[in-house]
């Protein structure tokens, strides 16, 4: 394992040195200055910790590492809308970055606002030029035996970090989608406006395919190049498969573009009796093994399943630091529930040699204690944060 004293891979190092909330969650005011590149939420079950996670995790485009819609994150009792601050360090300036949700109120929408140095900006991928994130919590544990969905948001996250444009395609994508189902739905008399769409789908569907596509063997030969037989956390053995993705790796886009759209010419019937249609980049499966094994990764054991996730989030931040050039922040919830103390201070390590500030939560402050002077420990009650009292 390297030693955390070797240069790091990313040119650049941001780290999150001020978090500021009003009304997002269980905390009506929050201002906690954050030291250190490791830092340590501790505090009970239902304390708050993993919200301090998901906060930080707003400041990439998506829903953040819940998924929760924006209105959900609101605190219960308060106005109905948030306001998220961090102070972000990197290359010795300071930039704020901001999130904010403002609740309906009369004939105007409800708004996500995304400010950087108090400026307006137009989405949340104006981030990417600040920091990037990546991200394990407890909920990823089911991963490998979940449904296919699962698996292809979890691939979607990783290409997120790399091309911050991802998400918009998708979500595009699969607006024309819903867009096509509607019309078979009615019979599909407007032939002229099918075409239209599933033109538009063709297109978007072989984008986002071959986003999908780029990370996958971007990340596997990443593996391969820096996989280590002694590492407590397996390599992974990655293959993407469907139609539209056998499509791009075997033609040119525009022919691969050419036959998404005949498919979905020739399946309009198929797919008026299912309500949905059956090819396309939305189907498609994220298929993962155990390398070191060469078996499946959902035959493997619990705690298998669990190193080898851990692995992958090394790699992806290894692969992130290594595109772009910036370390990602990265953000772990609960891991020491899952780790003895070798695995915790090899996946610490590892991060350390990304380059990345981490962010780590736990129960107890104990796990944390070998640490020493490498990890900063707050202390989280309900509501409230702050530095780990000292005797």
């Amino acid at each position: 394992m390297s030693s955390p004293s070797e240069t790091p891979l990313a040119r650049r190092r941001p780290m999150a040195r001020r978090l500021m909330l009003g009304d997002f969650r269980s905390y009506a005011s929050l201002d906690l200055a954050l030291e250190g590149s490791l830092v340590v939420f501790c505090g009970e079950n239902g304390a708050g910790k993993t919200n301090l996670l998901e906060a930080l995790s707003l400041f990439t485009a998506g829903r953040g590492l819940r998924r929760a819609e924006l209105a959900a994150c609101a605190r219960i009792g308060g106005p109905g809308g948030f306001a998220i601050s961090i102070e972000v360090e990197d290359e010795g300036a300071i930039h704020q970055l901001g999130v904010g949700f403002e609740p309906a109120d009369g004939d105007r929408p409800s708004e996500r606002l995304n400010r950087i140095d108090r400026a307006p900006v137009g989405s949340a991928r104006a981030f990417a030029d600040h920091l990037r994130l990546v991200w394990l919590t407890p909920t990823m544990d089911g991963l490998f035996i979940g449904p296919a969905g699962e698996r292809r948001r979890f691939l979607d996250r990783l290409v997120l970090a790399i091309d911050p444009g991802h998400g918009a395609r998708v979500s595009a994508f699969e607006r024309a989608l819903r867009g096509r189902n509607r019309l078979l739905d009615e019979g599909g008399r407007n032939s002229h406006w099918l075409d239209a769409l599933e033109r538009e789908a063709a297109e978007l569907g072989v984008a986002v395919a071959a986003a999908r596509r780029e990370c996958v063997d971007r990340l596997a030969a990443s593996i391969v190049r820096e996989r280590d037989e002694d590492s407590p956390f397996p390599w992974a053995a990655l293959t993407l498969e469907g139609e539209v993705e056998t499509l791009v790796a075997e033609n040119p886009a525009l022919i691969a573009e050419d036959r998404y759209r005949a498919l979905l010419g020739e399946g309009r019937g198929r797919d008026a009796a299912a309500g949905r249609a059956l090819v396309g980049p939305h189907v498609s499966d994220l298929v993962i093994f155990h390398g070191p094994k060469g078996a499946p990764a959902a035959l493997s054991s619990t705690g298998e399943q669990k190193a080898l996730l851990v692995g992958l989030v090394l790699a992806h931040a290894r692969l992130v630091a290594d595109m772009s050039g910036v370390a990602p922040i990265a953000l772990l919830d609960e891991v020491t529930a899952h780790f003895d103390p070798r695995r915790r201070a090899a996946l610490f390590t590892a991060l350390e040699r990304v380059g990345s500030q981490m962010f780590v939560t736990g129960a107890d402050p104990a796990a944390f204690a070998e640490l020493g002077d490498r990890a900063r420990l707050y202390e989280v009650t309900p509501g409230r944060a702050r530095p780990w009292p000292t005797a």
